[in-house]
C-alpha cells in the first residue's frame, strides 16, 4: 500500500505551486474496481489542471488542508459517480501480446502479424513486452529517449505500470492500442514506458509528486516531464474521452500540447521548482528536527503508542485492518510478533493470529492449491483482487512459518507449506529463482475473446458438483457422507454463487463461487455426524480434483521477471520455513533456499562490477536470463537479499552465505549511504536520468530499505565484531526518530530498535560437526527468537567467523561432548550439552498456546 512519502515542508513547499481541491468519490468496490476517485487539480502557477485519478491502492490525503484557486480550462466540476471502467485487456501468457490484441493487425495466410512494432520489442520486461506492438511511438527509459525529448523541444509522456496490473491493461486497450490517440501522442510528445517493478527509482520519485499533487495515486502512473525530466502535471488512470467528470485522456493530451506551444517557460519553471523542492528536501533534514532533541520520544513510549495503534486499527472479527480493501500488511504483523514476545501481557498476539486464521479462511488465499492473492475488496477477506505477487508469497511465507514456531498450530504450518507448494510449481524457474507474480485477468475458456478477472479461480456450483461426483471414488470410503454436500458446505459454495455484488460491479463472478471457510472442520464433521478425519480427506481430494480441472483453463499471465529484491523476501521465508524442526518437507525447503542462493549469485550478482542486478528475465528454454542493458540493484534489492542471507545461514549454518552478507553490506554502504545526513539513498549515485534519490521512509507492501538495513546491521556487527556497522544503525535510528508514529510508519525499523535496545540473545555451540551438534541449534533453531546469532564452532574444521571474533576463544567443550552456551548482552548461562535442557529454557519463554487468543 501506498504512502505520503515526503515530509511535511515538501508538501508544504510544493503546495504554493499546486493545490488541489479534493471531490471524494464514492468506490464502486468490487474484484475488479481500484478505488476510483475524482480530483480537481488546479497548477497555478501553469494554468493547468485536470480531473482523473483512478488509483490501485488507498492514499491518506495530505496531511494539511490545500487552498482553494480558481478553476482554469481544463478542469471540470460537479461531483459525478465514478462507473467502472471497462477492464478488457488480452495480454498473453508469455508476457507479449498476439496480434489480435495490440495495435491491429494484418493476415499473412493464415498468421496474423502485427501491424505496429515500437522499440519495445527489443526489451526484457515482460511489461514492456505488452506495448510492443502498440501504434504509440514508445520508447524505454534511457538516453535515446530524453535525449530526441531535448532535440525536438517536445514534452514526455511518461507512463508507468507494471505487468500484472489490471488497469493498465485498461488504459492500454482504450488509449495505446487507439491510433487516434497515438497519432496525437507521437506528434506532440515523446512516450516512454516503464515497468515500475524494473525501475523502482524513476516510479518512486514521480509517484512522490503525484502523491502530492493529488493526495492519492497508483497505476496505471501517467506523468508529463520537461525534457530535463521535471514533471508537470500527471494522474492515474485517464479513460479514453471525457466522461464520469473526468477530461478524457485526448483532451489532456491536446490541451497540454497547446501550453507548451504558448507558454512552455511557465511549464518549466513550475518543473524545475519542484524537481528542487524534492531535492532539497532529501538532502536536509529538517532544522527542528536537529535542534529540538527533546522531542524525541523514548522507545518505551514508542512501543506502548504502536501497540495502542494496532489494537485500536484491529478488526475484531475478521482481522486485519478495520474498513476496507485489506492488505495483509506483513511488515505490521512482524511487528506485533516481535511486541508480543517483548512484552506477551499486552496480549497483542491475538492481533496476529486472528489476522493469520481469517486470511488463511478467507478468498484471498488459494484453497485449491496455495498462494495470496494481492488484497480482498471486502472486510472478510473472501473476494480478492486476484494477482499473486511474489513479494507477497515471501512475506506471508515468513508469517505463517513464524506464527507456527510461536504456537505450534498446525494449520500455520499447512498454510505456509502450500504457499511453498506454489511458489514452486508456479512461480519458481527452473535453475532456481522466482518469477515476480500472476496476473488478476484470464481468458474464461479457450475459445474466449477477452480476458477478465479472477476466471482462473472462481466455481460454480455445478462445475465442483460435476467434478466431484464423476471422481467420488477417489475419496474413498464415506459411509453416508455426501462429499459434494460436505465440500460445499465447508466452502461456502452455492447455487446461486456467494459473492455480494458490491465485491462484483462488472459482474464477472455472476453466480460464481470463491472459496472460503466460515467454520471450522470440527464444526463440519459435526453437522454431518461424520469424523474431523474424514472431512479434511475429503476438503483435500476435493481440492486435488479441483486443481486438476483449473489447471486445465487458460492460466493468467505470468510476469517472468526475477527480481533480487523480491527473491531476498523469498529467500527469508523459505529459512523461517526450514528452522521448524519438525516440518515433514525440512529438506525441502532448505535444499529450494540453498539452489536460490545460487541462482541469485549466477545471474543476479555481477562479479566484475561487484553489484547486485535488480532483476533477470525467464522464458524460453534458449533466452538467456541477462539483459543487454543491465539494470544494478537499487536498496532493497542489497538489504532484502542480505537479510535473507542472514536467514538462511541461521536454517543452514552455511558460513558462506553468511560472508556474502558481509560483502553485500559493504558494497551497499558504499554504494547508497549518505555520509553527510545519514541514511541510505534509494538509488546509487551519479545514476543517469535519474533527477532525485529518494530516501524510503515508510514501510508498505514491502518494507524500506533503511528499515530492513537497520536489521541487518545490528545482526551483522553482532556476527563480525564489528562496531562501525552498529554505529550506522544508530544513526539510521537518529535520522527516523521524529517519524511517527514510528511503529506504524516504520514497522520493521522499531523492530530492529528493539533488538537495538533490549539486545540479541546469541547461541554458541562448540563442538565438531554431527548430529549432536545439530541437535543443540535445532533445540533453539525452532523457536521465534527475534535477532537470534547463532556460532558453531567446530573444532574439527578451520575457523572462518571464529577468525573475526577473539572472544569466543574462551568457549571450550564440557566432557569432550558437543557444548551451547546462550549468551545475552555478553552474559552466558551455564553451558549445557543435552538440547532437552535447552527446549526447557526456551519453550515458557517463546511458546504460547493459541487457544488464549482465539476469538
Amino acid at each position: 500500500m501506498l504512502h505520503s512519502v515526503v515530509r511535511i515542508p515538501l508538501a508544504n513547499y510544493l503546495r504554493c505551486y499546486t493545490s488541489t481541491n479534493l471531490r471524494k468519490v464514492p468506490r464502486t468496490g468490487g474484484a475488479n474496481s481500484c478505488f476510483v476517485g475524482a480530483h480537481h487539480l488546479a497548477v497555478d502557477c501553469c494554468h493547468f489542471s485536470t480531473t482523473h485519478s483512478l488509483q490501485l491502492h488507498q492514499i491518506p490525503s495530505p496531511t494539511s488542508s490545500p487552498r482553494r484557486q480558481q478553476s482554469h480550462p481544463l478542469s471540470t466540476s460537479g461531483n459525478t459517480q465514478v462507473r467502472a471502467c471497462s477492464n478488457h485487456s488480452k495480454g498473453t501468457a508469455g508476457g507479449s501480446m498476439d496480434a489480435k490484441s495490440s495495435g491491429g493487425s494484418v493476415a499473412l495466410g493464415d498468421k496474423k502479424e502485427p501491424k505496429f512494432t515500437n522499440r519495445l520489442k527489443q526489451e526484457k520486461s515482460p511489461y514492456l513486452l505488452q506495448h510492443a506492438h502498440n501504434p504509440v511511438e514508445w520508447y524505454p527509459w534511457g538516453d535515446e529517449a530524453i535525449q530526441r525529448a531535448r532535440a525536438e523541444n517536445k514534452l514526455i509522456f511518461l507512463s508507468v505500470g507494471y505487468s500484472t496490473c489490471h488497469w493498465c491493461h485498461v488504459m492500454e486497450k482504450e488509449s495505446f492500442e487507439n491510433e487516434e490517440v497515438a497519432k496525437i501522442m507521437n506528434e506532440h510528445f515523446i512516450n516512454i514506458k516503464v515497468d515500475r517493478e524494473e525501475r523502482p527509482d524513476i516510479d518512486k520519485l514521480y509517484m512522490m509528486f503525484i502523491l502530492l499533487i493529488n493526495g492519492s495515486g497508483g497505476w496505471p502512473m501517467s506523468v508529463w516531464l520537461t525534457p530535463d525530466l521535471a514533471p508537470v502535471t500527471g494522474g492515474t488512470y485517464f479513460p479514453p474521452m471525457d466522461r464520469w467528470g473526468m477530461p478524457g485522456f485526448t483532451t489532456v493530451l491536446t490541451k497540454l500540447a497547446n501550453k507548451w506551444s504558448t507558454d512552455k517557460e511557465n511549464l518549466v519553471t513550475t518543473g524545475r521548482s519542484v524537481i528542487e523542492a524534492i531535492r532539497r528536501n532529501v538532502d536536509q533534514k529538517r532544522m527542528d528536527e536537529v535542534e529540538d532533541v527533546t522531542n524525541i520520544e523514548t522507545l518505551e513510549a514508542k512501543f506502548k503508542q504502536a501497540v495502542n495503534i494496532y489494537q485500536r486499527n484491529y478488526d475484531p472479527v475478521w482481522g486485519g485492518s478495520l474498513g476496507v480493501p485489506k492488505f495483509p500488511e506483513a511488515s505490521k504483523l512482524n511487528l506485533m510478533f516481535h511486541l508480543h514476545v517483548q512484552e506477551p501481557k499486552h496480549k497483542i498476539l491475538g492481533v496476529v493470529l486472528n489476522t493469520l486464521d481469517k486470511m488463511a479462511a478467507g478468498g484471498i488465499y488459494d484453497h485449491v492449491f496455495g498462494g495470496f492473492a494481492r488484497y480482498s475488496v471486502d472486510k472478510k477477506w473472501h473476494v480478492p483482487h486476484f494477482e499473486k505477487m511474489l513479494y507477497d508469497q515471501g512475506q506471508l511465507l515468513s508469517l505463517y512459518a513464524n506464527g507456527y514456531r510461536l504456537t505450534r498450530k498446525p494449520s500455520y504450518l499447512t498454510v505456509a507449506d502450500a504457499t511453498y507448494r506454489y511458489l514452486c510449481k508456479d512461480l519458481r524457474h527452473p535453475a532456481g529463482g522466482f518469477y515476480s507474480g500472476e496476473d488478476a485477468d484470464s481468458l474464461p475458456t479457450a475459445e474466449s475473446e477477452e480476458k477478465i478477472e479472477g476466471a482462473f479461480y472462481a466455481w460454480t456450483y455445478d462445475e465442483i458438483k460435476e467434478i466431484l461426483q464423476q471422481n467420488v471414488a477417489k475419496f474413498g470410503e464415506l459411509g453416508s457422507v455426501d462429499p459434494v454436500a460436505v465440500f460445499a458446505d465447508h466452502y461456502d459454495v452455492q447455487e446461486t454463487g456467494n459473492v455480494e455484488p458490491s465485491s462484483d460491479p462488472h459482474g464477472h463472478l455472476l453466480g460464481k463461487n470463491i472459496l472460503i471457510v466460515y467454520g471450522s472442520v470440527r464444526e463440519t464433521a459435526e453437522k454431518y455426524e461424520t469424523t474431523p478425519e474424514l472431512v479434511e480427506r475429503v476438503l483435500k481430494v476435493g481440492n486435488e480434483l479441483l486443481h486438476e480441472v483449473r489447471d486445465k483453463r487458460p492460466r493468467p499471465h505470468l510476469d517472468t521477471k526475477i527480481i533480487c529484491a523480491w527473491n531476498g523476501l523469498v529467500l527469508s521465508g523459505l529459512a523461517q520455513l526450514a528452522c521448524v524442526k519438525d516440518a515433514p518437507a525440512r529438506s525441502e525447503y532448505l535444499a529450494t533456499a540453498a539452489e536460490l542462493v545460487k541462482f541469485i549469485r549466477a545471474h543476479l550478482y555481477d562479479v566484475q562490477a561487484r553489484k547486485l542486478l535488480r532483476s533477470c528475465y525467464g522464458g524460453g528454454e534458449d533466452e538467456s536470463l541477462a539483459s543487454e542493458r543491465p539494470i544494478y540493484g537499487f536498496i532493497d534489492d542489497y538489504a532484502f537479499l542480505i537479510r535473507g542471507l542472514i536467514d538462511y545461514y541461521v536454517a543452514s549454518l552455511d558460513e558462506h552465505a553468511l560472508h556474502w552478507a558481509k560483502e553485500l553490506q559493504d558494497i551497499q554502504d558504499e554504494l547508497f549511504w549518505d555520509p553527510k545526513n545519514g541514511a541510505y539513498f534509494y538509488s546509487e549515485a551519479n545514476s543517469p536520468n535519474v533527477a532525485v534519490r529518494l530516501k524510503e521512509d515508510h514501510d508498505g507492501a514491502e518494507p524500506c530499505g533503511n528499515s530492513v538495513a537497520a536489521h541487518n546491521l545490528l545482526l551483522l556487527s553482532d556476527y563480525f565484531e564489528e562496531e562501525r556497522l552498529k554505529e550506522k544503525a544508530r544513526t539510521l535510528f537518529d535520522f527516523f526518530a521524529h517519524t511517527t508514529p514510528f511503529g506504524y510508519v516504520l514497522p520493521e525499523m522499531m523492530s530492529a530498535a528493539l533488538l537495538e535496545e533490549q539486545g540479541r540473545n546469541t547461541l554458541i555451540v562448540v563442538g565438531p560437526e554431527g548430529q549432536e551438534a545439530t541437535a543443540l541449534v535445532d533445540s533453539v533453531r525452532e523457536f521465534y527468537v527475534p535477532g537470534m546469532i547463532i556460532v558453531p564452532l567446530k573444532i574439527d574444521q578451520p575457523a572462518h567467523i571464529e577468525r573475526r571474533r577473539k572472544s569466543l576463544d574462551n568457549f571450550k567443550m564440557v566432557k569432550n561432548m558437543p557444548t551451547a552456551y546462550i549468551c545475552h548482552n555478553k552474559v552466558c548461562h551455564l553451558p549445557v550439552t543435552e538440547p532437552e535442557r535447552l527446549t526447557e529454557e526456551f519453550q515458557p519463554r517463546y511458546t504460547f498456546d493459541y487457544l488464549e487468543y482465539e476469538n
